[in-house]
This record gives structure tokens, sequence and C-alpha cells, in this order.
């Protein structure tokens, strides 16, 4: 141990004289780090006012699903002393699941092709995003994207390689990089929906065109076999109403046709009591049918699941710019950096050679 400790000193004396060696070297190089420094600032000063500002809109809703009523509320109590109890349902729309709906590329893409006003004009989301990050500006030089245009209207399934390619990375710089959806509180069933550009009106438009569209399809999916259920009922039910009144109307006609008849030929009243049993007989298929129905628009009303916008995004939306002094201090540490960086590798490939 003793003879260690001499070696441990001479090599820790070493290190701190290496040290100081690139502290002062450092140090003779002052001007330069600070000039860099300087130059940094002005770069960081300039990127702050260059910089567009991004704009955030955010929207919040509630949903009330009137199956999940009484187990419901006892998850959300069990939930409140920490108590996980599991889903109280087979909803696929719960949780997480309703979350990646709204960054799904279907209803991203849908959105993107809803039609807007700008500028008097009536285009779709997906062309104001390019306008606003002027991709046509290097379009226009490329024959292949030139022509490529999102109406509004246009049928989907008639979209080229190149256009499905493009609305693809719109997907992906959206759902990455500006969509965010979540409950800001566990304990609050409310969720919120944000989405940052720099544009302020895209920010707005798109936001409250995606709630839409995912509020459209969870109610429509949630309630789509009580919907077809009671279409079929009505179906019926103006079926053998119609036959009903043809039964009717039957009666009637084989009622005049029996009109003085002679009492004793009463074979030829038949077609008269023939109808008459297919008058009772519809009569009640269709009372059933007429309850059927109407238990069916109940269940439709109960299934119907209730999206409730809380919050809209209402301009001005909330700005975020950076800040003149944030890119100073950036700037001239970042450029300071690197050329402390540049002056240790100078130094030590110069020992090398």
């Amino acid at each position: 141990m003793n003879e260690q400790n001499p070696n441990d000193e001479i090599s820790l004396q070493e290190l701190l004289a290496k040290g100081k060696e690139w502290f002062n070297y450092l140090l003779s190089q002052w001007k330069i780090i600070v000039f860099a420094g300087i130059i940094g600032a002005a770069l960081g000063l300039t990127y702050s006012f260059i910089k567009k500002p991004v704009y955030t809109a955010t929207l919040s809703f509630a949903l009330e699903d009137e199956k999940s009523g009484g187990l419901g509320g006892a998850l959300g109590l069990a939930s409140s002393f920490g108590i996980d109890l599991g889903s109280g349902g087979g909803s696929i729309f719960t949780g997480s699941n309703l979350t990646e709906l709204f960054k799904s590329r279907s209803m991203v893409e849908q959105t993107l092709l809803t039609a807007v006003v700008h500028n008097g004009k009536v285009i779709s989301l997906a062309e104001m995003y390019i306008q606003e990050n002027k991709w046509r500006e290097s379009w226009n030089k490329d024959p292949n994207f030139k022509n490529i245009e999102f109406l509004p209207k246009a049928d989907r399934k008639n979209y080229t390689r190149t256009q499905d390619s493009i609305l693809g990375v719109m997907y992906s710089l959206l759902s990455t990089n500006s969509l965010r959806v979540g409950q800001k509180d566990k304990k609050v069933a409310i969720i919120s929906i944000d989405v940052s550009s720099s544009s302020e009106l895209f920010a707005k438009y798109f936001t409250e065109g995606l709630v839409k569209n995912v509020s459209d399809f969870y109610i429509n999916t949630k309630s789509k076999k009580s919907r077809e259920n009671m279409a079929i009922l009505q179906k019926q039910t103006d079926s053998i109403r119609r036959e009903l009144n043809g039964a009717i109307t039957g009666v009637a006609l084989a009622n005049d046709n029996n009109f003085m008849l002679n009492p004793a030929l009463n074979v030829r009243r038949t077609p008269s009591a023939r109808r008459q049993v297919d008058v009772q007989a519809n009569t009640a298929i269709l009372t059933e049918l007429v309850k059927q129905s109407e238990m069916a628009k109940v269940t439709l009303r109960k299934e119907t699941p209730l999206f409730q916008v809380i919050d809209k995004p209402i301009l001005p939306l909330k700005k975020e710019r950076l800040a003149k002094s944030k890119g100073i201090l950036v700037g001239s540490f970042l450029v300071g950096f690197l050329v402390v960086i540049g002056l240790i590798i100078s130094r030590v490939l110069k020992q090398f050679v």
C-alpha cells in the first residue's frame, strides 16, 4: 500500500497539471472564444426574429355513454381511492383507444381534406397546410409535383401514389410534432386536444375539424347496430302497413261486389271474409312491429353516446415565440462551445503531427 500512494499522488499531480495546462491554453484563446460567443449571440438574436411564432389551439370535450352509467360511476369512485377495477365494458373506444383514434391516419387525412374558407377561397386544409409551409415554391420547379392539388370534395380513392405519399408526410408531421391528445387529470373524464402550428387559422380549423370527424365516427360506430336494427324494423313496419291498407281496400271492394247479392249465395262472400282475416292478421303484426320499433328508438337513444364539446379554440390563440434573451444565450453558448471543441481538437492533432 505504501508503494502505491506515491504513484497515485504523482498521477493526480500530472492530471491536475494537464488540466491547468489546457485551462491556460483556452484562456490564452479568450479573444477567439469571446468573438465566437458574440457571433453566436447575433445569430441567436437573428433566429429569434426570423422564427415564426407557434400558435396552439386547444379544445376539450367530455363523453357520456348511457350504457356505462352505474358501473362507470362505481369504477370512478373506486379509482378515486386508488383501486383499479379495470374497464366497465367491452367498448373499443375507451382510454388510450380513443386517444389513438384521434391520431389515426384515416381521421387526420379526412380532416386534411375538409373544406375551409381561406383568403376568400374554398380550399382543403391540406392545401392550406401546403401554402403555409410554402411547399409549392419548390413544387413549381418539378413537373411531377407542379399540378398536384388536394380538392375538398375529391374522391380519396382516385388519388395517385404521389398524393398518397404527400398526405402520408403531412400525417407524420402533424401526428408527431403538432397533435397532442390526452387527459390533463386522470381523475377527470375530460379530454383535451392541442394542435400547434405556425398558422393560427390552420391550428383552429384543424382542431375543430378533427374533433367533428372523430365525434361523428365515434357516435355512428357506437350506435351502428341499434340504427341497423331500427331501420329493419321500420322497413318491415312500412311493408305491413301497405299490406294492411291493401287488405282494408280489398274488404271494401268485396263488400261492394256483394251489394244487393242474393243471401242464399254465401260462396260469393268468401273474398270479403278472406280479406277480413288478412286485415286482422296484419293489424296484429303491425301492432307488434310498432311496439318493437318504438323500443328500438329508445334503445338507439340510450346507446348513442353524448359527445359534448366544453371549450373551443377562440381567436387569438395562445402564441409562443422564441424570446430574444433566450436566443442570445443559446446562440452564444452553442457557438462558443463548438469553438472550444474545435480549439481542443486542433491542438491535439498538432501534438500528434
